[in-house]
């Protein structure tokens, strides 16, 4: 059997990959890895338990909490919320685990489960292979012990959720939104409630797409993985910027007060001077991924802030700001992790801590964005090659650093290897968008070349 987790828990088509089955198994195997703690204190170990609105997390909640419960982990049923609000509630509450249905920005007939460990932080890979050990085990007819009687899970809806986890993001307002007028695309997701009452206690007039989920919708032709909408809304009321999450809410883009787009890293680089200025980016230090733009690293070098860069993924972020202490990290896409009041991304918290900043200085999103120019950035995928040589290829290193010699210090090439597919993707940065399109295209000859 192949790893069950990728680099976002566990996804797939809902009820063709990710079954009922599947769901229970891989809750009774986190009960007894993560409930663990919990029976060691001589306390019942608890779960809380959310999902996104799509219409497989009915029936794969069921499955879940019944794994649970039948483990003897009692289950906090916190119903459609954010990824992160269940992230932060698993903490809030002292429980020993969380559990998020979604799949985040994927389409409607997929879904995932993402488990969280006591303080809702992801799992490091050992917890997660030691879940799929010990599923696996039960699976192949390994027997545990169930519990009986008063020793099953009980399970209780917990509806304060929705505004304990909307008062912590209200308190995490360095001011309020009194004067805004925000356009907010829900994507039909997970935040459909929460965000619109967020962003109306804080004080701004909001006007709300994508906000009426049917378990159908999620994703469809909205959210940040499709601002067309969005861009229309912001310019047709006339409003100082908008909001787009994805399906379950950890990401968040924006859109200026014209109908740009505003991407992770330009949001980055607002909130990073945002922090400074209270005092409060740590180490005076921001994080990102090798897919940054390299105008985001040239901006925060003009300005003074220290900039690390990490692999791919929003884990690998937070596990760079939390070995070190950063404060901020997050994404391109919109992923951005503010460590010291969430511990994963969430695009609620984000996107009221940008607009604050807009409404504190008094200066639009597009002035405030315009502190990093976005460098062109061609992106090729070369198919059907061997990409376990990209490192080791000579012909293909020649190349590469005859093209960074090129491109001089405003551009850079980054090959990346598929985590799935024979391919290698080719990114080519430059000042000069016809420059970095035509090293891009030499460069992909090259790998079909060396590697095909």
């Amino acid at each position: 059997m192949g790893r069950l987790f990728g680099t976002d828990g566990v996804r797939g088509e809902a009820n063709a990959d990710l079954t009922a089955e599947l769901a229970l198994g891989l809750s009774v195997a986190a009960a007894h890895v993560l409930g663990e703690a919990g029976s060691f204190e001589g306390h019942r170990a608890v779960a809380v338990v959310g999902r996104d609105p799509r219409a497989s997390g009915e029936f794969l909640e069921a499955a879940v909490v019944a794994g649970l419960a039948s483990a003897g982990v009692d289950v906090l049923r916190v119903g459609v919320l954010p990824t992160p609000a269940v992230a932060y509630l698993t903490g809030a509450l002292g429980a020993d685990l969380g559990v998020m249905l979604s799949a985040s920005h994927n389409a409607m007939p997929d879904n995932g489960i993402k488990f969280f460990a006591r303080g809702g932080h992801k799992l490091a890979d050992e917890l997660e292979d030691r879940i799929e050990t010990v599923y696996e085990q039960h699976r192949t007819g390994e027997p545990w012990e169930r519990p009986t009687g008063a020793g099953v899970g009980r399970i209780k809806s917990y509806d304060e959720g929705f505004d304990q986890y909307v008062a912590h993001l209200i308190g995490v307002l360095p001011n309020r939104l009194d004067g805004l007028k925000i356009v907010l695309d829900e994507a039909h997701g997970a935040a459909a409630r929460v965000s619109p009452e967020a962003f109306a206690r804080a004080g701004a007039e909001i006007v709300t797409i994508g906000a009426e989920p049917n378990g159908l919708n999620i994703n469809e032709g909205c959210g940040s993985t499709h601002l067309d909408l969005l861009k229309a809304a912001v310019v047709e009321h006339g409003a100082d910027l908008g909001i787009a999450h994805d399906g379950d809410a950890d990401r968040c883009l924006a859109v200026d007060h014209e109908g740009t787009e505003i991407d992770g890293d330009q949001i980055l680089a607002v909130l990073a001077l945002a922090l400074r200025e209270r005092g409060q980016l740590r180490e005076n230090t921001v994080v990102a991924t090798v897919m940054s733009n390299l105008g985001f690293k040239l901006a925060m070098e003009r300005e003074g802030v220290g900039f690390v860069q990490t692999g791919v993924g929003d884990r690998y972020v937070l596990e760079s700001m939390k070995e070190h202490g950063y404060a901020l990290g997050g994404e391109q896409s919109g992923h951005v992790i503010v460590l010291d009041h969430a511990t994963t991304g969430d695009g609620t918290l984000t996107g009221l801590l940008l607009a604050a900043r807009v409404a504190q200085t008094g200066r639009s999103l597009k002035e405030l964005a315009g502190v990093m120019e976005r460098l062109p950035q061609i992106l090729i995928n070369v198919p059907d090659v061997d990409k376990s040589r990209v490192s080791t290829s000579a012909e293909l290193a020649a190349a590469v650093t005859d093209a960074e010699r090129e491109l001089g210090a405003t551009g850079r090439v980054l090959l990346r290897s598929s985590g799935t597919e024979p391919l290698v993707r080719v990114m080519v940065e430059a000042a000069d968008i016809d420059q970095a399109r035509s090293v891009a295209g030499r460069l992909a000859d090259v790998v079909k070349s060396a590697l095909g």
